[in-house]
């Protein structure tokens, strides 16, 4: 009976175990236990995406409940995807777009081409004239778009290409690069408005902003 009752014991811990592991691998438990911790240090850490593609989804949510818009990337790919596409569509009217890309037009031995040098350790398919070719042509979709934007601005920047940020009045997705793999497949954080990490955000994307140079002319007020 003692052998019969601590095999079943045994089961149900083994069963709950297993049940917690599940919940913690998912998405959702480990968000609101993040939230909770956040809550309590002020960091206003509010999610952690294993990789920035995971997030696309939020951030289009996000950008349609946007007063205005501050988008600073390494690329700038996601500029054209699914989740910026109501932007350029005229579908969402924020008060105000600023974008910052890298500079392709800087001579020498760029920010733009140290990124590249990193990711070519990993990626032998990736050479500095790949990613501002890249750049450029995303700069090009970004010129032909703005031309129906009047609240719509894009700078270039030659500062450390070392994260990308999406920024709203309500909560920005902080993603830093890693030397070791491509933006995509770095964790994202999401971040709410007020707290320590949106602030950070704001300030890394404000500080490339003072330092960039003009592509487009700046918003109407």
């Amino acid at each position: 009976m003692n052998a019969f009752l601590f095999g079943v014991l045994s089961s149900l811990a083994a069963s709950a175990i297993v049940l917690v592991l599940g919940l913690l691998r998912g998405s959702r438990p480990l968000w609101w236990l993040i939230a909770a911790c956040s809550w309590c240090t002020g960091t206003g850490l509010g999610r952690v995406y294993r990789h920035q593609s995971s997030a696309d989804q939020d951030v289009a949510r996000d950008l349609g409940r946007a007063r205005w818009i501050k988008v600073m990337a390494g690329r700038g790919n996601v500029l054209t995807r699914e989740a910026f596409f109501p932007l350029w569509s005229g579908a969402l009217t924020p008060e105000c777009v600023q974008v910052l890309l890298p500079d392709p037009g800087t001579p020498g031995d760029s920010w733009l081409d140290r990124r590249s040098r990193d990711v070519g350790r990993f990626d032998p398919g990736f050479t500095p004239e790949l990613l501002r070719s890249q750049v450029q042509t995303n700069m090009d979709y970004l010129a032909q778009v703005a031309r129906t934007q009047s609240n719509f601005a894009l700078r270039s920047f030659n500062l450390p290409n070392i994260c990308r940020v999406i920024a709203t009045d309500r909560a920005a997705y902080l993603t830093f690069y890693s030397s070791s793999a491509h933006g995509r497949n770095s964790p994202c954080l999401y971040a709410r408005a007020p707290g320590l990490l949106y602030s950070i955000a704001l300030q890394q994307f404000d500080t490339a902003w003072t330092d960039s140079s003009p592509t487009l002319p700046a918003p109407q007020s």
